[in-house]
């Protein structure tokens, strides 16, 4: 059976497979595998039957909605889906069910997507790994004793496990592309407003957080993209325009293999230097630089916003002040801290940051950098202490990430290689603000190009 969504609906389509004989063979998945990697924490057992069979009258009169008709996905737990607990990791909403969809899992609904269910994350999906209070850890299928990263590590374990063929999750800061390296999947995070949003939580980080996908091909990224993008009346900020289609002949590749003094894990440096060589053997113009932004001022904002979100979900959530878990509890103190003209410094921080790479990005096509800087490490432990034998903070591992949300770029991880104990190491490519298509197609090159990566 193909694992792809691509191959598994053209089997549905020919009718070598039906949508219910798909459901139930990953459903049996689930039930003999997820056991030892605890990636669903919700299975809607009902609707997706009735999705399913609702699926086979469509393809039997040859009707299929989209090309997802059929196909089985999965939610990430921040996200609302109808009848299904949305807990967003916290005990504090264990009992909380949502009666309608959220906007972007309206869409996939309506294209005929089978939804399966919800998948793990930390506590607010604020956390590099995935483990909480409510459902426990989650561990990464490549590994069970390492993490598959967080927050979206029970969408990316679900998708490397073979339990589903695509996760829909959100990226706040690295949160679907970390996870999507430590598993050795695509990860697809588009620029801010290009898929709208609304009917969900409360936004706790500014505008930063989107959602996107983790697949096992480019092709599949394209293809539920092209199902959840679309302006929306509700969300003011998907009325943005997206850049035309150009080909890049010779690509202009800015080449970051670290951040500062940031430690990065001699594995993934020798691994990002071969994938850079190529890219250029294969006609890029690709220049070594170095972090083209204030590394502090980036960490700064990431902090005083997030803390911020967290300490506001405090105060209008009291079960939430009761019954959070230390982390959040933790955020919630240091927000309170935070005034208004610090906030507001952090929105001015943002608005340069992007005006900056919108200049810099009139000289670059694309910017290369490793997707995490360190390796998968214990399941239970939320962040590498040691990176390259050099103490490590707990945002250490996610340097090359959070930047990006804060400015509103599209990025994608792509795998490349893998380490000497076979834990995978993912490459990042940033594009220019709304160019997500061009850095979709350049991505999907590089896709074809496979072999010579291997």
């Amino acid at each position: 059976m193909p694992e792809d969504i691509a191959g598994l609906g053209q089997a549905l389509r020919s009718g070598a497979l039906t949508a219910q004989d798909l459901l139930h063979r990953y459903l049996e998945r689930i039930e003999r595998r997820d056991g030892s990697l605890n990636s669903f924490v919700a299975i809607d057992y009902a609707g997706a039957e009735r999705a399913a069979r609702e699926s086979d009258e469509r393809l039997a009169h040859g009707k299929a909605r989209s090309l997802l008709d059929g196909i089985p996905l999965s939610i990430k737990d921040n996200l609302f889906m109808k009848g299904v607990p949305a807990t967003w990791g916290s005990r504090a909403l264990k009992d909380f069910v949502p009666q309608h969809d959220e906007l972007p899992v309206a869409r996939l609904r309506q294209a005929g997507a089978v939804l399966l269910g919800k998948t793990n994350v930390p506590e607010l999906t604020l956390e590099g790994y995935t483990a909480n209070d409510l459902f426990g850890v989650t561990r990464n299928p490549v590994d069970t004793r390492l993490t598959p990263g967080g927050s979206s590590g029970g969408a990316v374990a679900g998708v490397a496990a073979g339990l589903v063929p695509a996760a829909i999750g959100t990226d706040g800061g690295g949160s679907i592309r970390r996870p999507a390296c430590h598993t050795g999947l695509v990860g697809w995070k588009p620029s801010t407003g290009r898929i709208a949003r609304a009917d969900g939580f409360p936004a706790i980080l500014h505008d930063f957080e989107v959602i996107g996908t983790a697949t096992r091909t480019v092709d599949d990224a394209i293809l539920l993209d092209g199902v959840l993008k679309g302006a929306h009346p509700a969300d003011r900020r998907s009325w943005f325009r997206q850049a035309p289609p150009r080909s890049m002949e010779k690509p202009r590749i800015l080449y970051i293999p670290q951040f500062g003094e940031s430690p990065v894990d001699p594995e993934i440096s020798r691994a990002m230097d071969m994938f850079a060589e190529r890219l250029a053997r294969q006609g890029a113009d690709v220049e070594l630089g170095k972090i083209p932004f204030n590394l502090d001022l980036a960490n700064q904002i990431w902090c005083i916003v997030s803390r911020s979100g967290v300490a506001y979900l405090m105060r209008h959530y009291p079960d939430l002040a009761a019954l959070g878990g230390a982390s959040v509890q933790a955020m919630a103190q240091d927000g309170r801290t935070i005034s208004g003209a610090d906030y507001t410094e952090a929105l001015e921080g943002i608005a340069a940051l992007r005006a900056d790479m919108a200049r810099l990005f009139t000289h670059y096509d694309l910017i290369v950098t490793p997707s995490a800087a360190a390796l998968p490490w214990r399941a239970e432990d939320a962040y590498p202490d040691l990176i390259d034998a050099k103490p490590a903070g707990p945002r250490d591992h996610a340097v090359f990430t959070g930047w990006v949300n804060i400015a509103g770029l599209p990025a994608i991880s792509l795998p490349v290689a893998t380490s000497r104990a076979g834990c995978p190491i993912g490459a990042q490519l940033v594009a220019g603000y709304a160019e997500d298509d061009i850095l979709l197609t350049f991505s999907k090159q590089q896709e074809l190009h496979k072999t010579s990566f291997q």
